[in-house]
């Protein structure tokens, strides 16, 4: 089972979600909407997917970074993003700390912005407390790209989104033109259109 995801201009991706607590984690209720959320994030396909994006305004979010997600990509390319593939998991209730917050530049996109992305700035580490689908506590020290997804997907516990924090000027249409061109560019050639843009 799975639900459509919403879109922006839905009033719940603006809405800040309620933590849960370990007794509604581990009711039914809740191991039911896992379930669901695994199975929308793997069909979109996506690597993260927060409940509001479902319509439910909780702190819970799903995140899964495949290997064949990347296989058109250059090892050079999936160096510099840091990018290495990520195993199914769940974070609930997540307070993220920021431990190197060198601004990494790169393109990002958004289940709930279909078809647009920006060049988002995100912090190159960090550090995430929360519980797991077991309540259990968990600490989890991200790099690269898993710190961009933790990020990307927190935010959305808050009511925010990437195009808060990137610039309108660098937004593309990802269509297979610009997919082929940018999914793999270095940081430099994204850095130089980024520089490009805010002069114009």
């Amino acid at each position: 089972m799975q639900k459509p995801i919403i879109q922006l201009g839905d009033t719940t991706l603006r809405t800040p979600s309620k933590p849960l607590s370990p007794d509604e984690i581990k009711s039914e209720t809740i191991q039911d909407l896992i379930l669901v959320m695994k199975n929308t994030m793997h069909n979109a396909p996506g690597v993260g997917l927060a409940a509001p994006q479902i319509g439910i305004n909780l702190q819970l979010a799903v995140i899964e970074d495949r290997k064949e997600y990347t296989a058109n990509f250059s090892p050079e390319a999936l160096k510099e993003r840091g990018r290495v593939p990520v195993a199914f998991h769940v974070i609930i209730n997540p307070v993220l700390t920021i431990t190197d917050p060198t601004e990494m530049l790169f393109f990002e996109g958004c289940l709930s912005i279909a078809g647009r992305c920006r060049i988002t700035p995100r912090a190159k580490s960090v550090r995430v407390e929360c519980l797991d689908e077991n309540a259990d506590k968990k600490i989890i020290e991200a790099t690269g790209w898993y710190a961009r997804i933790l990020q990307h997907e927190i935010d959305h516990l808050h009511g925010k989104l990437f195009i808060d924090h990137a610039n309108p000027k660098t937004e593309i249409v990802f269509d297979e033109e610009n997919r082929k061109k940018w999914a793999g560019a270095s940081q430099k050639e994204i850095v130089d259109y980024y520089i490009e843009k805010l002069k114009s």
